[in-house]
């Protein structure tokens, strides 16, 4: 008997009744249409929608229908794990078997793939790195595309150049999509797209084999290339919806001072509705902000790229539980964790409208109708040197990226990006960032051991890497804009991602249906105030000398003998004394003594540490001499201890930073550049002073050279770290 249009879409209704737990749940016609298109069309389809309408829904009701007709397994790419994580547990409500394949789960990839293999998963979740890895690119993938019943992209706005959060291993779909076998029905999914990104996304949705295929690979696989507006294709399904969050109120509070804006949330955490999520920018905020907080009795956590996969999966089960009040959380807490969240708060904007819309859009699901969650933005003064830090690291010059070629076709054997980095000046994420983006357009290849070169042609598209960037800049003023403007903020965001039907919402800040309490407390001020000029960063010794410094001519490698755990006043990033240290380093700033503000948080550091030494030596400074003097004679009255030598510059041709973002690199442009000079220093504890620390490696070199000459302990005092 043939299954009817009414027949089928029955079927899926309870598919997502029993998904969402709810017997009076129906499909929205978007969700049946993009249902329809991949079950009974085997097309391709692009669905744009606000966060919370239900995407996942779509694939995990496909999911069942199709493995239902016979079709194989759901392939899932999808970018972050705490987004595996709760797809996973949403399709086991549904009777849908999902598994993950992940860089943290390696120990279970033999399992899961005897489970494939004997049909018993009908959800596989892939992390996108997994297409980088040459045993999965070359034989796990094959296989799973060739079985799949449906691939998902999830995110999808990472395919694009043009998306606010780009990733080069998004790059390799494109590929994917090429040598799909035919009748393979693909979904991408996402929340931020604008009309370009989708365009561009839905452009490379229509790929199919006739376009190039598996020859494609072999010859020269093409890079996205930056279009003004690329137009949808006719073979695949676009459904855009209203971005409207009809559940969340928007506003700004402007505090001026970082104490402020502490002080508030110390003030006001509370009687925010339920548990939440405040974003920062970075590690060191997330940190210095979940700990003062907790000093205020808030229960909160720090959340980052640096949390083990353990805590992580701890910390979430707390948030979803509502255990903790707020995980004061970097981006790594991002694209599609499900909760039931009463707020958002950024301390610090997104580089972005896209980006913060996909960050709000953490909160409001889940709540009873009429209830709307809360959703502040707390901008900063130095969120612009934030953003220009990340935009920093954006795809490198085009010498290093010949350099890295160059030296991987002279090599007569693959080489790991640890021995690259010796001959190429770049720090390990550029690089390999680098060699992905060659290797998706075919100038590389990774293999076991390493990188090879392909020997293919390899344009570099300074064209497009300039358009990306000017992308950027338009982004990070329409932030500001958002910041000051007085018109709807619900409205902004959504033209932002050129929503059409966009109009004031008549629930933020400026439209009058929300209003946020500006008052601080002094106390709290204070409280705050201390907290964050209370001066001593650990900083941690380096352990291990660089990869193959005998490229380079140095004899060094293994375990370094050098410095003890040393002390930085505060770090550049610091929501406290980080101000007056990015002031003072600012390019343009002129060379000054030690401000009288960082002359204390240096007398406050030493106090709590307590180093004993019995001498000191610092480094010779082209770009601050004042102030590394200043810093050196004055730490010498202070401690009553004798300035016994400096780290000298003997080549002026080596540049004060360069190497800077290379282990390797930095580690023998120091060798070249400065030389030890002091007294004798055999059994003495050394005070080694310098006013920034960036990589560490000038600080381990002079104190491994100290070390060598007998010293009995090094303790590195500076005046700032980079991170």
């Amino acid at each position: 008997m043939t299954t009817t249009a009414t027949d089928l879409r029955a079927q899926a209704e309870r598919h997502l009744r029993a998904l969402v737990g709810r017997d009076d749940a129906t499909l929205y016609d978007d969700q049946w249409a993009a249902i329809a298109a991949l079950v009974e069309d085997k097309r391709r389809a692009l669905v744009v929608q606000r966060t919370g309408w239900g995407k996942s829904a779509v694939y995990f009701v496909a999911t069942a229908l199709l493995r239902e007709q016979g079709a194989g397994p759901t392939v899932i790419l999808s970018p972050l794990l705490a987004l595996m994580r709760n797809q996973i547990e949403a399709a086991e409500r549904a009777g849908i078997h999902a598994v993950t394949i992940n860089s943290t789960n390696s120990e279970q990839w033999a399992e899961v793939h005897a489970h494939i293999r004997a049909g018993e998963v009908d959800v596989l979740l892939v992390s996108p790195e997994r297409l980088n890895n040459p045993g999965f690119r070359d034989e796990v993938l094959p296989r799973l595309t060739e079985s799949a019943g449906l691939l998902v992209i999830d995110e999808a706005h990472c395919i694009s150049d043009w998306g606010h959060d780009f990733r080069p291993d998004y790059r390799r779909i494109r590929q994917m999509l090429a040598e799909l076998p035919g009748g393979i029905p693909v979904l991408a999914t996402t929340a931020t797209a604008n009309a370009r990104v989708t365009g561009d996304v839905a452009e490379q949705l229509a790929v199919h084999g006739g376009e190039g295929g598996s020859e494609a690979r072999k010859l020269a696989p093409q890079p996205t290339v930056a279009r003004p507006a690329p137009q949808p294709q006719e073979d695949v399904l676009v459904l855009r919806g209203p971005l409207d969050r009809e559940s969340l109120s928007l506003a700004v509070l402007e505090l001026s001072r970082p104490e402020e804006r502490l002080a508030w949330l110390a003030d006001h955490l509370g009687e925010l509705a339920g548990s939440g999520i405040i974003y920062t920018l970075t590690v060191a905020a997330s940190q210095d902000i979940a700990g003062y907080l907790r000093e205020r009795g808030h229960e909160v956590a720090a959340y980052s790229g640096q949390t083990e996969t353990t805590e992580r999966l701890a910390l979430e089960q707390d948030l979803l539980a509502g255990r903790l009040k707020a995980l004061v959380a970097t981006s790594a807490l991002g694209m599609g964790f499900d909760a039931t969240l009463g707020f958002v708060v950024n301390v610090g904007a997104p580089a972005s409208p896209v980006a913060y819309y996909q960050q709000v859009g953490r909160a409001g699901r889940g709540l009873p109708d009429g209830a709307r969650a809360s959703v502040i933005l707390l901008p900063a003064r130095e969120d612009r040197d934030i953003w220009a830090y990340f935009a920093s690291l954006a795809f490198p010059a085009e010498q290093h990226v010949r350099t890295a070629l160059k030296v991987l076709s002279d090599s007569d054997r693959p080489m790991s990006t640890a021995t690259l980095e010796t001959y190429v000046d770049l720090s390990r994420n550029r690089l390999e960032m680098m060699l992905k983006v060659l290797d998706v357009d075919g100038a590389v290849r990774r293999v076991q051991g390493g990188w090879t070169a392909t020997g293919q042609d390899w344009v570099y598209e300074q064209e497009r890497y300039d358009r990306v960037a000017a992308a950027r800049r338009d982004e990070q003023a329409a932030m500001l804009e958002y910041i000051a403007t007085s018109e709807c903020r619900m409205r902004f965001l959504r033209e932002a991602l050129d929503d059409p039907e966009a109009q004031d919402c008549g629930r933020c800040d400026n439209c009058g249906g929300f209003t946020v309490a500006a008052s601080v407390s002094d106390a709290a001020v204070q409280r705050a105030g201390d907290r964050l000029t209370r001066p001593g960063v650990a900083l941690a010794p380096r352990k291990l000398w660089p990869t193959a410094l005998a490229n380079l001519g140095l004899d060094l490698k293994g375990k370094i003998a050098g410095a003890e755990e040393g002390r930085v006043v505060a770090r550049l990033t610091d929501l406290g004394l980080g101000q007056a240290l990015r002031d003072l380093f600012r390019p343009g700033t002129p060379d000054q003594e030690v401000p009288v503000p960082l002359v204390q948080g240096v007398v406050a550091a030493l106090a709590d540490w307590r180093p004993r030494p019995d001498g000191l030596v610092a480094f010779e400074s082209r770009t601050h001499p004042l102030l590394v003097d200043s810093l050196a004679h004055g730490l010498s009255r202070h401690l009553g201890v004798p300035v016994l030598g400096r780290v000298a510059i003997r080549d002026d041709s080596v540049a004060p930073g360069q190497g800077a973002t290379n282990s390797a690199q930095r580690v023998a442009a120091v060798s070249r550049r400065a030389v030890l000079q002091t007294e004798p220093v055999a059994g003495r504890r050394i005070l080694l002073v310098d006013d920034l620390v960036a990589s560490g490696w000038s600080m381990t070199l002079a104190a491994h050279w100290l070390r060598a000459e007998g010293a009995e302990a090094v303790l590195p005092l500076a005046l700032a770290s980079e991170t």
